[in-house]
């Protein structure tokens, strides 16, 4: 494929939407990727230490789409910020693109795992926090993306359990709430967070001050968790 000039321009984020008007089709899951336009710009603008230089440096911070049946905003991100060429954005989708329904580590530059399927990326999260700290490497931040409605699901609510007591503090979670959930959560979702150890903090998912504000704020000895909450799925 054919690299134009424009593909190697910086892109910000206003540039976003029409990059991600690039992507058509039946299965776009807009309201899924539309949802974490924003927590996506401000983790890779401002706060994750990676980039396509260093995306193979042992030593870079980890970020697992788990929220991984909507990407098109991922797509656009990593576009944006030089991972993957602008000019596969119009092939979403398609029989021979590199980028699928459901993002493929092996075949989308900058992703971490494959997702898709609810419920897993933060057990791998947990595993990958675990993972460095056996290796000794202390300094990368291993940063999870997941939905409310993924808190349906049991695997997440083991990894909540087991990573607040192991006292995973280089783990960090943002979780999207568009109100899509099936089962309300007493107290609200950073409370089933905090009751396992966690820091919390809920803010505004459109808000990039508030967001930048959440992902930094220190959580010594714990792990930590910010919900983002946005306009209803339905809405």
């Amino acid at each position: 494929m054919t690299i134009t000039a424009d593909e190697h321009r910086t892109h910000g984020y206003a540039d976003l939407p029409g990059l991600m008007s690039l992507m058509t089709g039946d299965e776009k899951h807009g309201p899924a990727a539309t949802s974490t336009l924003d927590v996506l710009w401000v983790l890779y603008d401002r706060v994750l230490r990676v980039t396509p230089e260093r995306a193979e440096d042992p030593g870079r911070d980890r970020f697992l789409l788990s929220k991984g049946h909507g990407p098109m905003a991922y797509y656009a991100v990593l576009a944006a910020k030089g991972f993957l060429p602008v000019g596969w954005l119009p092939g979403f989708g398609s029989y021979d693109s590199p980028l699928g329904h459901h993002p493929d580590r092996v075949l989308v530059p900058g992703a971490e795992i494959g997702s898709g399927s609810l419920g897993h990326g933060l057990p791998i999260g947990v595993g990958t926090a675990l993972g460095l700290r056996a290796q000794g490497l202390h300094d990368p931040a291993v940063w999870v993306l997941i939905g409310d409605a993924e808190l349906d699901e049991g695997s997440n609510h083991e990894a909540i359990a087991f990573a607040g007591p192991a006292g995973l503090d280089r783990l960090h979670t943002v979780v999207v709430d568009n109100a899509s959930a099936s089962h309300a959560r007493p107290g609200g979702i950073a409370a089933r967070f905090e009751a396992a150890g966690w820091s919390a903090a809920t803010v505004d998912g459109r808000d990039h001050a508030a967001l930048y504000e959440a992902f930094t704020a220190p959580h010594p000895g714990r792990p930590h968790v910010v919900v983002a909450r946005v306009e209803p799925k339905n809405a």
